[in-house]
Formats: structure tokens, C-alpha cells, sequence
């Protein structure tokens, strides 16, 4: 794997997979809940003050697409020096056991923690949710989500370091080494080239990136 080029990838790579990107038509970004909007729904805030319509949403709108298999830009990627902001996990399932995903997977879950605080990373209950509620219903869908991620239906209030979050870095909240941000600034200042693929440009890692290029 050459270290002198960098790759940064977006939603658009995935695309050929069948995963919707976040700002096309019928994008993530564009499909809400009943009550709120993609961006409230992805946040900290939602998580912790709404965590079943929080849970609901990432099962119907992410979960459903995580047994998609990796496409060909995915298969050429693999032996690449590579930082994703996509949250599939459809890089390692191609091959590439070195890659950073900026953003977090979503076949993984950790504890509730104060942002920057070490973490174990552990396997996401979605299978286990999905055979629980064969039919959809959203009422046996939020209860089994709650329950397989530590949540009391009775307080509706997630505690830290008992309760469950998707490994998903969200809209209100920071890059900390979770996410392994200083080894993705590390790359990025080796690198002599950079190459985006499938990225609108919208988030702070292509920032970051764009910064460490004009340098």
C-alpha cells in the first residue's frame, strides 16, 4: 500500500452498491421521520432525548442495507491507503484491512461515553433485532431496539457506560481518536497526492483533507 497517495471517499462510492447517497434523490439526507427532519434526526441530542424514534430511524433508514456486498470501486480500493467517510463497512468486506472509517461503521456499537474517552468497540445487535420483529411492526421494532441497546422504556434516558450507541459519529459531535482521527492526520500529512472519490465536499474530513493538500 503506497503511503504517498491518499484516498477519501464518499457516499457516491457506494451508490453502485444500492445504498442511497446522503443529498441525492431519496437520499438519507432527504428522508425524515414523521416529527423531525435527517439532520435533527442524526444527532446526539435526538439519541439522548429521543432515543427509540433515534434507534427506529438508523435501523430503517442504515441497518437495512448492511448485508449489500462491495462493488468494483470498492474491490479496486482495496489494496489503497484509504479514509472513508462511509459508514457500510463495505471497504474491509472488499479486502481492505487497513482503511480508516472517519465516520464511524454501523455494524458496530459502544457505550454511551463523554466524547474522547477510550471505548471498547463492539458487534451491533441488528440481526438479533431483526429476527425479533420479522414483520416491521414499529411498536415491537422500538422495543426491541431499547432493549438491545440497554435503554429502559420507562425512562427513555440513556446511561453512559451502560446504554448502547451506533458507532456513528453524529451531525453535534467531534472527530477524537475513536474515529482515529490523529492517524487519519498522520496519512494525510505523508501523503503527496490526494484523490476524492464520491464525496460532496460537505463534511469536515474533506475539509481537513483539502487543508493538508494546499499546504
Amino acid at each position: 500500500m503506497s503511503q504517498s497517495t491518499v484516498y477519501i471517499t464518499g457516499a457516491g462510492v457506494s451508490a453502485e452498491s444500492g445504498i442511497p447517497t446522503f443529498r441525492g434523490k431519496d437520499g438519507f439526507w432527504t428522508i425524515g421521520s414523521a416529527n423531525y427532519t435527517p439532520q435533527e434526526m442524526a444527532t446526539r441530542q435526538m439519541y439522548l432525548s429521543n432515543p427509540d424514534e433515534f434507534l427506529l430511524w438508523y435501523y430503517q433508514r442504515f441497518a437495512s442495507y448492511r448485508h449489500v456486498k462491495p462493488n468494483l470501486v470498492h474491490l479496486w480500493l482495496s489494496d489503497k491507503n484509504l479514509i472513508t467517510q462511509n459508514i457500510d463497512g463495505l471497504d474491509g468486506k472488499a479486502g481492505n484491512q487497513s482503511y480508516i472509517p472517519i465516520h464511524g461503521r454501523l455494524d458496530k456499537v459502544t457505550f454511551l461515553h463523554d466524547q474522547g474517552t477510550p471505548v471498547p468497540i463492539e458487534d451491533a445487535p441488528w440481526d438479533e433485532i431483526a429476527k425479533t420483529c420479522p414483520d416491521n411492526d414499529e411498536t415491537l421494532l422500538k422495543a426491541a431496539l431499547l432493549d438491545a441497546f440497554r435503554i429502559s422504556p420507562k425512562t427513555l434516558t440513556p446511561e453512559p457506560m451502560v446504554s448502547l450507541k451506533p458507532f456513528v459519529l453524529l451531525f453535534d459531535e467531534y472527530y477524537t481518536d475513536l474515529y482515529r482521527i490523529s492517524e487519519a492526520e498522520q496519512r494525510m500529512q505523508a501523503a503527496e497526492c490526494f484523490v476524492f472519490m464520491g464525496t460532496s465536499f460537505s463534511v469536515n474530513i474533506t475539509n481537513i483533507a483539502l487543508n493538508h493538500a494546499l499546504r
